[in-house]
């Protein structure tokens, strides 16, 4: 369908910074964007607004820009979702409903996004980052969860985008990371909650740093 394609390369025009935090979406030029006519490009913005990457401004709408104590919560949120998704993981590794060829696509996430860290593509660490986290919410099988994050993601990367920086703590990260990994792969629920629930908040403490 036009609106679902619209939607698609609308959100990926965002999330790429083609349109920054706070820029105000018109119809006529985004449908000239797209090659589209006006109405998917309508429903698509009012799909993202459910989504939560446009909100309604005086005129039209705009890309959802979240002010510091909006991060703040939003960081807040993610921390407990993140800890409960390792933790369901964790059990579910425990259980024998993982399999390792899974796990290996965690690892491997994590491999990518250290390497391209290292290397100062951060814009591809960024990506190998989000796949890293998600990989884990797949894995714990919460799909209300999942989305919830998928949401809170976007909205933290579409404010963060502009102050795209190498972080301060490369090694940290990687170690979290990896301490996260073997909670989970040992199915140890409890460490792998606390683990994650911890880097994302020093995640958000790095970002305050830095700023």
């Amino acid at each position: 369908m036009q609106t679902d394609t619209a939607r698609r390369r609308l959100r990926e025009l965002i999330l790429d910074g083609t349109y920054p935090a706070g820029t105000r979406l018109a119809e006529l030029e985004v449908a000239a964007v797209l090659g589209m006519s006006r109405t998917p490009v309508r429903e698509a913005i009012r799909a993202l607004s459910a989504d939560g990457l446009v909100r309604p401004t005086g005129w039209g709408v705009a890309v959802v820009a979240l002010d510091t104590s909006d991060l703040d919560h939003a960081y807040q949120v993610r921390a407990v979702l993140e800890g409960l998704t390792a933790e369901l993981a964790a059990v579910r590794q425990r259980d024998g409903r993982i399999a390792p060829a899974d796990l290996a696509s965690v690892r491997g996430a994590a491999s990518d996004a250290a390497e391209a860290t290292a290397a100062g593509r951060l814009q591809e660490a960024v990506e190998h980052n989000r796949r890293f986290h998600r990989r884990i919410a797949e894995l714990a099988g919460n799909t209300i969860a999942l989305s919830t994050l998928d949401r809170l993601w976007d909205q933290i990367l579409i404010s963060t985008l502009h102050s795209l920086a190498a972080p301060a703590r490369p090694a940290q990260v990687a170690a979290q990371h990896d301490e996260l990994l073997a909670a989970i792969a040992g199915g140890r629920a409890a460490d792998a909650g606390r683990t994650a629930r911890q880097h994302a908040l020093d995640t958000r403490a790095s970002a305050h740093q830095e700023g």
